[in-house]
């Protein structure tokens, strides 16, 4: 095991980073709706702290796809857990063109980043389903935004595509369908989860860890 793996699944007590929400749960919202408005803020706050540079880290999603993977049959999970959406292998693939097949060592693990892998292990404990508040700030995320993502990067100096394939879907012939019915799957997992608040305040989290990460990597670059 490498300095920068995390282990699968936490050791310690729930960690003390997950939000509670201050909005009343709506019980005749879907799951999808609810964790969009209950994250809205802290979503607008991510677009504007420049969360791109987040993708220069790829442990997180390793993180979350090996435990999605683990949890892939369980009730409520079962229904997030797509492997049509992992972007893990694609990050990997990037990072090779980008900076070396060394990158796992040649890049600096930065603190917030192994706090967000870190987040998502001590989510992985139990039942898992707080995994699926990552997944909606992860995947949902990535497929809106990906192609648009991609051709904002695509006119930076010397960026090849080769190197922007985390942004690409090419196994995916009908990109809306897919987005339509994995957003349909966090309403499905509702009908499994007792505890849809836990999964609401995990999602908040994970949009302050990625905050929290971007600002990181800003501040590193500018020293």
């Amino acid at each position: 095991m490498s300095s920068h793996d995390i282990p699968l699944t936490g050791t310690g007590p729930r960690r003390s980073t997950v939000e509670s929400i201050s909005l009343p749960m709506d019980p005749t919202s879907g799951l999808a709706d609810q964790l969009r408005d209950h994250t809205r803020a802290w979503h607008r706050q991510a677009e504007r702290s420049g969360i791109v540079h987040e993708l220069l880290n790829g442990r997180a999603y390793q993180q979350l796809e090996r435990a999605l993977e683990q949890h892939r049959d369980s009730p409520g999970v079962r229904h997030v857990a797509s492997p049509e959406t992992y972007r893990a292998a694609a990050l990997e693939a990037d990072l090779d063109s980008l900076c070396g097949p060394r990158w796992q060592t040649s890049l600096p693990l930065l603190r917030p980043a192994r706090d967000y892998a870190e987040q998502i292990a001590d989510a992985a404990n139990g039942d898992g389903v707080r995994l699926i508040g990552h997944a909606y700030v992860r995947y949902l995320g990535d497929l809106n935004g990906g192609r648009i993502l991609r051709q904002c990067l695509m006119r930076s100096p010397g960026l090849q595509p080769e190197a922007l394939t985390f942004c690409a879907f090419p196994d995916i012939h009908d990109l809306q369908h897919l987005k339509v019915a994995y957003r349909a799957g966090f309403d499905q997992a509702a009908g499994d989860i007792s505890d849809l608040r836990s999964v609401i305040e995990e999602a908040l989290t994970a949009f302050r860890l990625n905050v929290e990460l971007s600002e990181s990597v800003a501040a590193q670059q500018a020293s």
